[in-house]
């Protein structure tokens, strides 16, 4: 059974950094897509970061380009997300999630991954 656990949010002033933390478990890296999503209130959820995990190809929105970074550590099976410069605008719950391998064209695509971890609350305050 795969399963995600995110972890790292929190309630931060514009300009900060945070980094979240997903510790995946049931599945192979390499063999999968994990990706990086966020859902402000009233908002549709939007893919921010996602990569294969076989080390081809990742995604990563306009909106957090040059302030954000993925990454994972293969040996603890976990994925990060460095969220540097933020902005009221990036306050929304934080979701990670996987799939097997994902076409490019779809990996920052919400409907494209079949497990979800748990959100994690981020705030960034003006």
């Amino acid at each position: 059974e795969v399963q995600l656990q995110a972890s790292g949010g929190g309630l931060v002033q514009a300009g900060g950094s945070l980094r979240l933390s997903c510790a995946a478990s049931g599945l192979t890296f390499g063999n999968y897509a994990i990706g990086w999503f966020r859902q402000a209130p009233g908002k549709e959820r939007e893919g921010v970061s996602c990569f294969s995990t076989n080390g081809g190809s990742t995604y990563l929105a306009d909106s957090v380009k040059g302030r954000f970074t993925i990454s994972a550590d293969n040996a603890k099976n976990t994925v990060y997300l460095q969220m540097n410069s933020l902005k009221p605008d990036d306050t929304a719950v934080y979701y990670c999630a996987a799939a097997p391998r994902i076409i490019y064209s779809n990996l920052g695509v919400p409907s494209s991954y079949r497990y979800w971890g748990q959100g994690t609350q981020v705030t960034v305050s003006s």
